[in-house]
């Protein structure tokens, strides 16, 4: 072989290596610091809409059965957890609560899972619903084994944050 192809040779596998150098930091920065959270409130400090809360399978999607009373809650507010301080807005959708970047409140917490519990409106009611979640939802102290009525100011416990409707 000649000096011009070992020369490139080296050069190749130079570049592989840093290549796989380089491939191993990124992955090893994504396990300690985890996945990126995007800041969904506008600039103003405003948070913004919530987003519609996907049907699950075969399930049909409800309309709005009534309009926003001025004496139910009209946000849900984190006051522990990686996220406290974050507040939604509460309109006539259900509110996915969870990992996946597909819920509508995405938490940053180990012990809650993709799609954890689901909040939502029925009647002049809000509900709490665990979705099989590994480390259960819990409405005060009491464990949701079935969508269970959520009393404006009662704390709702999802892995380790605490969730509040407030008005």
């Amino acid at each position: 072989m000649s000096e011009l192809t070992i020369t490139l040779l080296r050069l190749g596998y130079l570049a592989l290596l840093w290549f796989l150098v380089l491939s191993a930091i990124t992955v090893l920065r994504r396990d300690l610091y985890g996945t990126r959270i995007i800041d969904r409130r506008r600039p103003g400090g405003k948070a913004a809409p919530a987003a519609e809360a996907p049907v699950p399978v075969g399930e049909t999607p409800r309309a709005p059965r009534r309009p926003r009373g001025a004496g139910g809650p009209t946000r849900l507010v984190v006051t522990e957890g990686p996220l406290r301080g974050t507040t939604l807005p509460l309109g006539s959708s259900a509110v996915l609560v969870g990992r996946a970047p597909s819920c509508t409140l995405v938490l940053d917490d180990d012990y809650s899972s993709s799609r954890h519990a689901r909040i939502f409106p029925q009647g002049e009611q809000w509900f709490v619903e665990d979705l099989g979640s590994t480390n259960g939802t819990f409405v005060g102290e009491t464990r949701v084994e079935q969508p269970t009525p959520v009393p404006t100011g009662t704390a709702v416990r999802i892995g380790q944050s605490l969730l509040e409707l407030q008005r």
